[in-house]
Formats: structure tokens, sequence, C-alpha cells
């Protein structure tokens, strides 16, 4: 019989590892008995902070005593100072991603502002990943839709160049936002660098939330252009200074100092955190994100420390002022790590009245609403879940459910799609689309087979296999899919099912659920969530591969149409189909815009239109 492991030993072992320990700064790596870095923490004095996890352990929360737990064998890293311990626990989380650790999730998914201010002409770019080019970045933006608003409002208020370079030195003639007035067409037309650059100080003020002060400077420009009799750009600075009051009008000021400040939130307990981040620029409060922490062992102040070093590495805007929820131990630090970052400094404040409490008291709150409102969908998705694994007589909860759908025109180009939804929410890192190889004629069945065999032929990890898979279609459809996974040697791995739709014919009521080996659809019982939810991934399916069956037609249009205009070659259809869409789209087209595009000049363009007509 298999004996529990000695912990006298081990205590004994860490006993003797700790005494060896350096009292000076560094970072401290804890392993389990495996091998593996469950945990990485910075110290001022070594030797000092790893002794007191193991003395009175009862002070500990409940995390950290199951980490000490676990603790095997310790390592450490000495540094030259506090601070570059600080760095050092950050990369090494970064790196090795240990368990009981604060691990943001990259922001790659956030959308964020560039403007390339070494280009001669900058603009304003919106990217899913920050560099350090030089570029001014803003964000990352939580919502890409109020984002988007934002360069809406930009654009029609400041007259930056909206093409992009490759486009910029190919044109030949100013485009239509230079006819709006929404651009100086520095790709055609002279225009001053100086003061295209100082339209572009106004944009950046514009992002830094210093509306009022914008506003400001263009007043003053504008009477300067009126003291001069320079009517025409005095009406052009009024008009932008009208828009910009408007835009003020609608922002909410929070503090009466107006300083660039971040605050912070937390709400939750060991198992599960939310921490807010509530950004405020010049008084305005600017946006509010939410980040999950699931699992990790520091205590409060420490996990707050540790968060802030990722978020502000990930980050190009840093503030003046941070105020956070806990008095934060070696608070110094931080600071001067954030200073030398911003190269200004920055302070890190833990407010106990005031204003400054008020704002706290605030971000605490949004982080608590924020958490019910998750903590509710989860368990209502859960209920649902849970209540679809009983109906479907599934071993296990469905988390990971894969549909698939084929769809063609008239037979012609058959595709087919697969989506993924994981708790109930869409996946769509895990969509895939098929353009089937083997089959060329309407037989749904065989397409079903083919693309069945292409997916699970080869799992692995970024394709795991599903709890259920959903078919599209009635019996005949999940005889194919449970052939297909015999053949593959998978039956009985995970469940499958199909969702046909109702027969108006025989006035059914709702959709079926089939499940193999069962002539009779499932009864999913009064609750409709679970029918809904079925039905909504069917859709999401159905959706996926309509429109990838679409743009692949389109392409065999585009292509068909264009062959016998000499000068358009592949690259050139993909730069049609791309800027325009459709085949409909190039052939509504005028001249004047098809050449516009780089690399067809008017009598290309002429040629073009003569072979859609």
């Amino acid at each position: 019989m298999e004996q529990p492991p000695d912990r006298s030993d081990s205590s004994n072992n860490l006993s003797g590892i700790i005494g060896a320990i350096s009292d000076g700064p560094g970072v401290y790596l804890m392993k389990d008995a495996g091998g593996e870095i469950i945990y990485v923490g910075k110290a001022i004095n070594l030797q000092k902070r790893v002794a007191s996890y193991f003395q009175r352990q009862e002070a500990h929360g409940a995390k950290t005593a199951l980490m000490v737990s676990r603790v095997a064998d310790i390592e450490t890293v000495v540094t030259a100072s506090g601070k570059e311990a600080l760095i050092l626990e950050s990369n090494l989380i970064k790196q090795h991603r240990p368990r009981f650790n604060v691990v943001l999730k990259d922001d790659k998914r956030y959308p964020s502002l560039r403007i390339d201010i070494n280009a001669t002409y900058p603009r304003i770019e919106i990217v899913r990943k920050t560099r350090k080019d030089g570029a001014v970045y803003f964000g990352p933006y939580s919502s890409a839709q109020a984002m988007r608003q934002t360069v809406k409002l930009i654009n029609k208020t400041f007259p930056l160049r909206k093409c992009s370079d490759r486009t910029l030195s190919h044109r030949t003639r100013p485009c239509i936002h230079h006819q709006m007035g929404q651009c100086l067409a520095p790709c055609c037309l002279p225009v001053d660098p100086k003061a295209y650059r100082g339209i572009v100080k106004e944009v950046i003020l514009f992002l830094k939330g210093r509306t009022p002060e914008l506003i400001r400077r263009v007043r003053r420009h504008m009477l300067k252009a009126s003291s001069v009799q320079e009517f025409e750009t005095a009406a052009v600075l009024r008009d932008r200074m009208v828009a910009l009051e408007k835009t003020l009008e609608r922002q909410a000021t929070v503090t009466t100092d107006f300083l660039d400040r971040d605050v912070i939130g937390i709400s939750g307990n060991s198992d599960f955190r939310l921490l807010t981040v509530m950004t405020l620029r010049r008084g305005f409060l600017q946006g509010v994100r939410h980040f999950e922490i699931i699992h990790a062992a520091p205590e409060k102040g420490e996990l707050v420390t540790q968060f802030l070093v990722q978020y502000y590495q990930q980050t190009h805007s840093i503030p003046v002022e941070v105020l956070v929820p806990e008095l934060l131990e070696h608070y110094q630090l931080l600071e001067e790590t954030l200073s030398e970052w911003r190269m200004r400094r920055v302070r890190v404040r833990y407010p106990q009245r005031g204003e400054k409490r008020r704002l706290l008291e605030m971000a605490e709150n949004n982080s608590e609403n924020a958490l019910r409102e998750r903590l509710q969908k989860a368990t209502g998705e859960a209920a649902v879940l849970e209540a679809l694994k009983r109906r479907l007589r599934m071993d296990r909860i469905p988390e990971r459910i894969e549909c698939f759908d084929n769809s063609n025109l008239a037979g012609s180009n058959p595709v087919s799609a697969m989506v993924v939804f994981v708790n109930g929410r869409p996946h769509k890192a895990g969509y895939r689309r098929y353009t089937t190889r083997t089959v060329s004629s309407p037989d749904d069945y065989a397409s079903m087979a083919e693309v069945l065999l292409r997916r699970y032929g080869k799992l692995g990890p970024s394709d795991p296999e599903p709890d259920l898979l959903l078919v599209d279609g009635g019996k005949g459809q999940v005889n194919i899919a449970v052939a297909v996974v015999g053949k593959l040697g998978l039956a009985g791995r995970f469940a499958i099912a199909g969702i046909a739709k109702k027969d108006a014919r025989k006035k059914e009521p709702e959709d079926k659920i089939y499940l193999p080996n069962r002539a009779n659809p499932v009864n999913l019982g009064a609750d409709g969530r679970l029918l809904l939810l079925l039905q909504q991934i069917r859709d999401e399916a159905h959706r996926f591969a309509v429109t990838f069956q679409r743009k692949q037609r389109a392409r065999k249009m585009v292509k068909s149409a264009l062959d016998g205009v000499t000068g358009v070659g592949a690259k050139r259809k993909r730069l049609l189909m791309k800027h325009f869409g459709s085949l409909k789209k190039i052939r509504a087209a005028t001249e004047d815009e098809l050449s516009r595009l780089p690399g067809i000049n008017e009598s290309l363009a002429r040629a073009i239109k003569q072979a859609l007509s």
C-alpha cells in the first residue's frame, strides 16, 4: 500500500533552504514535488519574507495555506534593488504562469488607436497589438463600438488623411473625403507638414481627454484667423469648436482637480476576484474595465501590486496617480517603477477620506455590480447546460459544443462550416470553414461525412474533442455522424445529436432534437432555454456556412467575369473583391472609383467596366 509523503522530511528540507536564503532583495520561486513553479513573489528581504509563509500559517488565507502545503522546494534570485525585483517578478510570472499568481490575459482582443507621430502625415489606425515603435497609442478600449464612434467623430472634426501608406503613395487625385472637407489630401496636394502636425496635436489632446484645453486652443486660432481676415479658415475652426463643445457636454466630470488617474476596485473572494480599473483623464470618466482573477493565492495587497505591474507593462497610458483599495507594502517601489516607465512622477495612494475616497468607493461599487452580473449569468448558463446534460442523457456537462452545417446554391459551390460554443457562448477562435474536396454534387450526407472525417481525424491541443457534436439535420445526419465517429475509433468519447427544423406542412410546433438509436425526437421538457440554446448554435452554424458559401461564389463569379480582361490577374481580382465586397458592387462602381485603387489606371478601369457591362 502506497504511503503518504512524509511532510516532516519536507519541512526539515525547507528549513534548511530558508536558513540559507539571502536577506537581500530579490525574487523567490516556490515549486511543488514535481518541480513545477506554483508561485513567484518578490521581497526586500528574501529570507524574512519566505520564512513568513511557514510561521503563523493560521494567519494566512485559505488559498495561501493551500499553496504553502504544496511547496517542496524554493529557488531565489537576488537582485540589486527592490525595483529590479518588482520587474523580474512580473516577467517570471508571464513566463511561467504559476497557478497561484495573478496572470493577466493579453489584451490583443481589445482594440487600440495608433498615431505614428514619426510619419510626415500621421493618421489614426485601429490596431489589436501595441508595440514600442515610437508611435502614440490610446487604449486598449473595452468597447469597440465606443472606440469606433470616437474615430468617426475625429474623422468628421479633424481633416487627417484616412488612406493607408500604400494608397497614399499611389493615389493620383484627392478622394471623396477631401471633397467633403474631412481630409487635407496630402497624397496629391501641397500640405504644410507643420500645419498638419498642429492638427495631429489637437487630435492627441482630444484622445487624452483634454477637451477643455483643446477648445481654448481652437478658439485662439479661430480669433487669430478672423483678425487677419481669413474668414474661411475661421469658419472651419468655429465648426470644430462647436463639435468639441457638444462632445464636452456629453462627458461626465467626476473630480474637481482635473488630474489623470486610475482608480482600482476589487470584489470577490480568494477563489474568484474581479479587479476593476476606472480610468479618469483630466477629471472626466473615460471608461471602466474588469479583469477576472481566478485561484490567485496572494493576499489582497500583494495581488493588487502584481496586477498593477502587469497591467501597466501592457498599456502605454500611465496616469499621474493611482488610487488603490489597500495599503500596499513597499508601495514606494511601485511608484519608482511606474515613474520610470512614464518618465514623470507617479503616485500610488490609499485615500481614507474626501473626494478620492469617494472615487475608490465608486470603483468598488462598479466591481461588485459587474461581479454580481457575471455570477448570475454564469449560474444561469450552468443550470441550462446541466439540464441539457440530463435531457440528452449525457455522461458529462456539454461545456464544449461543436455544430456542423452544409451550404450550396443549386448544387454549386458546396461548403461546410463548424461553430464552437463553450459554456453556452460562441468561441469564434474555434470556428472552422471547409470547402468540400470529394463531393461535387448536392449530396448532404456525403458532404457531412467528409467534413466530420477531416475534423475528428486530427484531434489535438488546438482542436480538442467536444462534449457534444451537433449536426444540422434529422436521423439521417445523426446516423452519418455516428458512422464517422465509429470509423475513427471515437465511439462513446462524446455525445451526438441532430437538430431538425419543424415541418410547417405537418403543423409541428417546434424544431426536433434527435439522438442515435432512437426513433422519436427528445422531449426537452418545459424549460424553453434548452431548445433556444441549441437553435442559437444551429443558426450560428447556418449563418457562418452561408456567409462562406456566398464569398466563395462571389470570388468565382468575379474570376469568370474578368478572365478576359488584360491586366487583371489573381492579385487585382482579390483587390477588387476585398474593396467592393461583391460582383454587384464592382459592376455598379464608376470608372473613377475603380481607378482610385492602387494598380488600376483609367484605361484598365474602362476595360473592367466594359467586361462587366
